[in-house]
């Protein structure tokens, strides 16, 4: 057995010197690949051109590259992490204020970007003093490198020496409220799977996620660690992946929950060959059941799974067994030890088998904490481990989980506690129906009422009384949406999370009159 390394970039070492000519990533829209040998020299070329440029150990580099740019993306991620630096993974949807805010949390030293976003690099770097060093693949003159002029000659192995508590990388979360936090990841807990000599398969991981996310970041050195391709989709389209999976005959895929009801609602879903299909990941978001039972139903030979995970969370995860998916219709799984959860009441008492509380995730040894923030690191992290998730849930007997909903989006309405995600979980069983949300919205007498946005499948028509004939009869009368609106489309972040906040202020803004049920259009 090879004496393998701690870092990440160890495993690409050891793919780039035993399966050097291997493919390792694929572009899938733009046809091109890399393979290990010419991700790992890239990657040693580029490491040695930031250091002779003035970037040192701990400084931090924003990797700012659209999904287009999926291969320079990976060889930057390896590169920055060889030169001893820190990787900012950063959303290309920012605008320059909102990115300015990020790095100039961070002190961002230096970023590596592309002639489509330079404009907005530029911005950027007039408002953050610390940015020094820009290098862009593209685009002319004011005072920045070029990608090709910063690659070293030498392709030879390199590294500037760390230690596993030094920071790999500072990702600051998405959100779906308020100003975005820097989680620290640490060399020591950055890794989902532990660095090993994998049997070489060349079979395909087909995945889709913003390279700059969680599940991003998870996708660039776990597939060669399963002996897989990555293939990457950088924009998703239903038809497309369904015409992709029947050409490349992938074996593994993962989705967010937005996809997948893409999927389920095609008209072609159910014509594509999607046989080669043996593990299918949804995760990000909690996933309506029927979609999860149609998505099981369609690949009958493959593992479909809502799981669950967070970037606070980093190698921890919850997962469902193959054979308990369609046993536990409603729950992401259970967790992978060492992780341990637990469900807490208000008062931080542990709850019973099957009452509503808040999940609370520890995985011993990698606690992760939020960068430069030590007052949102006590209030998420407790003493002893535990991260309070914000998320609400129950455990079934055997300890399965199942979420209802962010803490912060429990409706209280009239006394009575209200989970959104029951209420969304019925209204996707409508036929009509393709994605639904639920929110709380202010009430003068109940305190809050029940608001519910719909998008309505292609050619369908629905009304907002059915829609609420339809809840009548699944559901208790205090858990009835009392408002509908029908939307074009829900507005999502870049991890695919509804961000229901907008969602709320469009209801209190749009509505008037309470008890009444209300139509509204396009929401954005």
């Amino acid at each position: 057995m090879p004496d393998w390394g701690d870092l990440q970039v160890d495993q690409l070492r050891f793919m780039a010197a035993r399966h050097r000519d291997e493919t390792a990533y694929r572009d899938l829209d733009a046809g091109t690949a890399l393979t290990f040998g010419g991700w790992e020299e890239q990657s040693n070329r580029l490491a040695r051109g930031l250091v002779g440029r003035g970037v040192g150990r701990g400084d931090r580099v924003s990797i700012f590259l659209p999904a287009e740019e999926a291969l320079r993306w990976i060889v930057a991620y390896a590169a920055v992490h060889k030169a001893g630096a820190v990787v900012v993974p950063t959303n290309t949807r920012l605008s320059p204020r909102e990115l300015a805010v990020i790095l100039g949390h961070c002190d961002g030293a230096a970023m590596v970007t592309c002639g489509a976003l330079l404009p907005t690099a530029l911005e950027v770097r007039s408002a953050v003093p610390s940015l020094g060093l820009i290098v862009s693949a593209g685009g002319d003159g004011h005072d920045i490198l070029g990608y090709d002029d910063v690659l070293d000659t030498d392709a030879s192995e390199f590294q500037v020496p760390v230690d596993l508590d030094d920071l790999a990388d500072v990702m600051y979360t998405s959100g779906t409220t308020g100003l975005p936090k820097g989680v620290a990841v640490r060399h020591r807990n950055v890794a989902m799977i532990p660095n090993h000599e994998p049997q070489w398969t060349g079979t395909g991981w087909l995945h889709g996620a913003p390279m700059f996310t969680f599940a991003g970041i998870a996708f660039i050195y776990n597939p060669m660690k399963m002996g897989m391709v990555g293939c990457y989709l950088p924009k998703f389209d239903a038809g497309r992946w369904l015409e992709l999976v029947e050409q490349e005959r992938p074996t593994m895929t993962m989705l967010v929950p937005a996809m997948a009801e893409l999927l389920v609602a095609h008209p072609e879903f159910e014509s594509h060959d999607l046989s080669s299909l043996v593990a299918v990941s949804i995760g990000s978001a909690p996933l309506a059941p029927q979609t999860l039972v149609a998505m099981q139903e369609r690949l009958p030979h493959a593992t479909v799974s809502n799981s669950y995970g967070m970037t606070e969370a980093g190698p921890a995860y919850i997962v469902t067994p193959k054979e308990e998916v369609t046993r536990r219709i409603g729950s992401v799984g259970r967790p992978i030890p060492p992780m341990e959860i637990k469900i807490v009441d208000d008062a931080g008492e542990q709850c019973p088998a099957r009452e509503v509380g808040e999940l609370l995730t520890r995985m011993p040894g990698v606690q992760r904490e939020y960068y430069r923030d030590a007052d949102a690191t006590a209030a998420t992290w407790t003493a002893d481990g535990w991260l309070r998730s914000g998320d609400l849930g129950y455990l079934d007997d055997d300890g399965f989980l199942y979420l209802a909903g962010r803490k912060k989006d429990l409706i209280i309405r009239g006394g009575h506690n209200v989970y959104p995600t029951d209420i969304e979980a019925v209204l996707h069983e409508h036929p009509a129906v393709r994605e639904a949300a639920v929110v709380g919205v202010p009430h003068p007498v109940l305190g809050e009422d029940v608001a519910a946005f719909v998008v309505p499948k292609p050619g369908e028509t629905v009304d907002a009384a059915g829609l609420q004939s339809f809840c009548a009869e699944r559901l208790a009368d205090y858990k009835r949406p009392r408002q509908v609106h029908f939307v074009d489309e829900l507005p999502r972040n870049a991890t695919g999370k509804v961000l229901k906040h907008r969602l709320a202020e469009g209801a209190s803004t749009s509505t008037e009159q309470s008890g009444s049920t209300e139509q509204s259009g396009s929401t954005k």
